[in-house]
């Protein structure tokens, strides 16, 4: 899921690893942010218009339509539409598809949105630009595009959901160091109780911030393989494995006076109220799990600043193993409705550095292409979040954003409802796997 928070709630920040990257410019970077640049080489035998419908409003907007100057730069006869659609992107797609008139193009957030289009053949495969991808985007990246073993989509746009960010005076006065496992959180987590201010501040009247926990948890306590086949529901929610993640996840929920506000008041608690009950001052909690979006509230909501009043790290290692500092993403997933050479001009370009770093330059990006030089970001935090993005070796979608809407992504029901239900009493683990099951097995014989 990805919360709807405006431009500057995507601010992209990985504060703790800003330190070590501070404004060092990779060897093989340039001022455009690409390795190896070379002279643009102008293009004028390929012509066309492209309609493409996108999410993004606003300064993404803007952003985005540098992204497409860049491509002009090369492609001077072909002509882009952008279309921004915002929050009503899926459901204005979906009526135009019914009426025989998607766009050309279109940026959908939802990988179980694309694998239900390229089930009913409305998308056509970008094969073409296997060579352009290949060359800058890594495996793991490439298979997230990847739907009944053809290539279908390009992840131009990630956001990391895999991050811990935490009170940096509360730390200081608690003296403790930010957790790089599982268990120093944990032991950090009765130090900081101890001191006098709750651990954690959880979001709980939003659901989708306790399924992304759960998922941090499961991705890094069994790996991809076993999450990509929950995900899929090839593995049942009764499996002895979600009630080990659930067990690790009570340790969060379950300890008296560890939540700011108690179970009810987790239960109340919006996203951006779980952060601002972090970082506003007085602290009302030590930490948040969430995303890099986080660093936009906090900045927007409270007088915290970075590295003196907020950093990050990444969610704590459970199981050791190549997997344990696997990374978790929402994506933008470009997908194709037709084929011609105008738009498989535009599918290669945007698969290259000179695409990313038309919108990085801005900030509030991070991309898998590991081409991209971190000059090119306008600040230390931007760079310190594309190397830690840009160079994941292990990435999954957000689970919730994989399953049938009806249960990973619907206010109050699904996932969402049964994991405040969970959070309201953390002890009775076993009715909720049974009833995630039950609402599992039902969306998915729906297949929505």
């Amino acid at each position: 899921m990805r919360p709807t928070l405006g431009s500057a709630a995507v601010l992209v920040a990985v504060v703790a690893v800003a330190a070590g990257c501070g404004s060092n410019k990779s060897a093989s970077g340039t001022k455009s942010g690409v390795a190896g640049a070379q002279k643009t080489v102008v293009n004028k035998a390929v012509s066309g218009t492209i309609t493409f419908d996108g999410i993004w409003t606003g300064s993404e907007a803007t952003d985005f339509g540098d992204v497409i100057k860049a491509f002009n730069k090369v492609y001077p006869k072909v002509k882009v539409k952008y279309n921004p659609l915002g929050n009503n992107l899926t459901t204005v797609l979906s009526t135009a598809i019914t009426g025989g008139h998607p766009p050309d193009m279109a940026d959908i957030a939802q990988p179980g949105y694309v694998k239900q289009l390229v089930s009913q053949g409305k998308l056509k495969p970008i094969t073409y630009a296997k060579g352009a991808i290949g060359a800058n985007f890594g495996k793991s990246w490439q298979q997230l595009g990847t739907f009944n073993g053809k290539l279908y989509a390009l992840v131009f746009k990630a956001s990391n959901k895999s991050l811990l960010w935490y009170n940096v005076p509360v730390f200081h006065q608690a003296g403790v160091t930010p957790p790089k496992t599982w268990k120093q959180l944990l032991r950090d987590a009765t130090t900081i109780k101890a001191s006098g201010v709750p651990p954690y501040s959880i979001g709980g009247a939003d659901g989708w911030t306790l399924t992304d926990l759960f998922e941090n948890i499961y991705l890094r306590t069994f790996g991809v393989a076993k999450y990509n086949a929950l995900a899929a529901h090839k593995i049942k929610w009764t499996d002895p494995s979600v009630k080990t993640a659930l067990l690790e996840m009570q340790k969060i929920l379950l300890q008296p006076g560890y939540l700011a506000g108690g179970t009810s008041g987790a239960l109340q608690y919006t996203f951006n109220d779980s952060v601002t009950n972090a970082f506003s001052n007085p602290p009302k909690a030590a930490m948040v799990f969430e995303g890099d979006f986080v660093s936009g509230v906090i900045l927007s909501s409270t007088k915290a600043k970075p590295g003196s009043g907020f950093n990050v790290v990444p969610f704590p290692a459970i199981t050791p193993g190549p997997d344990a500092t696997a990374v978790e993403i929402s994506g933008d997933l470009f997908v194709t409705f037709r084929d011609n050479p105008a738009i498989e001009a535009f599918v290669k370009f945007l698969a290259t550095p000179q695409a990313a770093a038309a919108w990085a330059k801005h900030g509030g990006f991070a991309t898998g292409n590991h081409n991209l030089s971190p000059s090119v970001f306008p600040d230390a935090i931007d760079r310190a979040n594309q190397k830690a993005v840009g160079a994941a070796k292990a990435v999954v979608f957000d689970m919730s954003d994989e399953q049938p809407a009806s249960f990973g992504s619907t206010t109050g029901q699904g996932e969402w409802g049964l994991f405040q239900k969970f959070l309201s009493n953390p002890a009775d683990y076993t009715p909720i796997q049974i009833q995630l099951e039950k609402a599992a097995e039902a969306a998915y014989k729906k297949g929505k």
